[in-house]
């Protein structure tokens, strides 16, 4: 089993860790509504998804 001789100093261990980081999700424009979304999902303002409509709207 590996175990460490010495402590790791703090900036080497940041630096290791500089790469794992949380990316922020693409966002698309919904070519019907022109709301924001998330690409490969149905818009959520206009119901639609590849030009059809998927999602059942309520009308106000």
């Amino acid at each position: 089993m590996a175990v460490p001789k010495h402590k790791v100093s703090k900036s080497k261990g940041r630096k290791r860790r500089t790469h794992q980081k949380t990316e922020a999700p693409n966002i698309t424009e919904c070519p019907e509504c022109g709301e924001a979304r998330l690409p490969h999902h149905a818009c959520l303002e206009c119901g639609t998804y590849k030009g059809r409509d998927v999602l059942q709207q309520d009308e106000d």
